[in-house]
């Protein structure tokens, strides 16, 4: 084979983690909005420079530009090789892409083959990638059997979740790969939503190394999870598949959701700022009342009432409108939130498929 190779992503995507490195092209902020997932950011051209590049390609004309271009590249990919790739074999083999796999990733892929490296370019860049995950997501959730795992908050969907993909099952988590917790108080502490397209990119890496003859357990998301939308195929076949309801007592939901809300708890503040969300809900009287029980510090007997007053009448009225099969679902008791009684839990479910 000539080098680089320059392959469509349908061809590359059965060994796309054969290669010894993906390296993704573009600039910082492309990157960072998106890419493909186990990719490394070498930009040939920052964001700064893009700008710098564009500006004489619009006031000057593009024979400059292109000049200007091409010492900013020369410049950035010798960095690249001399910090990162200058100790790799000869057999190293690297899968580079940019935007449309154009002049960018042509001008690193160029320079790494005539090094001697076997590198393959990507065939329409990541413009071609993410056609390839929205075909997808329209496609694959069709070929999965979903498990749906029901329950009001603070039942413990999420530990059970976790539990289950620790002891082998199939699952597809998207609070985790949302990075929120599903309700208005489901942002965390230490970590940012990601952008709509990497949420997507995740959903898909995960349904794609998926086996279709065993079951995906999910949990029984709304269509949004924070301010991320469910693609609409998965969201279609979740409200349709088979319900296990998990049942909790509500001081052990408590319990679970002090421990889960830890930075509520020591920050009222925090919690109070979110609080006020419900208002238009609840009405400002009942927040303020809400907002005094955090700074005494009576957080069980809050969350006790968020649960009764809140939380609870929302899920009865949404669970059974959005999940169809909700009615027939397999009861899973839990007795508390111990970890013992999350295995237990999980190991119930693993042989009851």
């Amino acid at each position: 084979m000539k080098y680089p190779a320059l392959l469509l992503f349908a061809d590359i995507l059965p060994r796309i983690g054969q290669f010894d490195a993906i390296i993704d092209a573009r600039s910082p902020s492309e990157f960072a909005e998106d890419h493909i997932p186990g990719a490394i950011n070498c930009p040939v051209l920052d964001d700064a420079q893009r700008v710098q590049v564009g500006t004489m390609y619009k006031q000057v004309n593009a024979f400059e530009a292109k000049k200007l271009g091409a010492v900013l590249i020369a410049r950035n990919i010798a960095q690249h090789i001399e910090t990162l790739f200058i100790g790799q074999p000869r057999e190293w083999e690297p899968l580079i892409y940019c935007w449309r796999g154009g002049n960018r990733s042509g001008a690193m892929a160029h320079i790494m083959a005539r090094i001697g490296w076997p590198v393959v370019q990507l065939d329409g860049g990541y413009r071609e990638f993410r056609r390839h995950v929205n075909d997808s997501l329209s496609e694959l959730p069709q070929r999965f059997s979903f498990k749906v795992i029901c329950g009001p908050t603070g039942s413990g969907k999420s530990r059970l979740l976790q539990v289950l993909e620790q002891q082998g099952a199939q699952v597809l988590d998207l609070e985790q790969l949302a990075a929120h917790r599903g309700s208005v108080l489901g942002n965390l502490p230490t970590e940012l939503q990601p952008s709509q397209k990497t949420f997507e990119s995740r959903i898909w890496q995960r349904l794609q190394g998926f086996d279709p003859q065993r079951p995906v357990f999910v949990e029984s998301e709304s269509k949004k999870v924070g301010n991320l939308r469910v693609p609409e195929m998965l969201m279609g076949r979740m409200r349709n598949s088979p319900c296990i309801a998990v049942a909790l007592a509500r001081s052990e939901r408590v319990r679970l959701l002090i421990e889960d809300y830890a930075h509520f708890v020591a920050d009222p503040a925090l919690l109070n700022t979110q609080l006020a969300c419900l208002a238009y809900l609840h009405g400002r009287e009942k927040v303020a009342q809400w907002q005094k029980m955090a700074l005494s510090g009576h957080i069980g007997a809050l969350v006790d009432e968020l649960l009764l007053k809140h939380y609870d009448p929302a899920y009865a009225q949404s669970i059974k409108r959005n999940f169809g099969q909700f009615s027939n679902a397999q009861i899973l008791d839990l007795t508390d939130i111990s970890d013992a009684a999350f295995l237990q839990a999980a190991k119930q479910l693993q042989q009851n498929i």
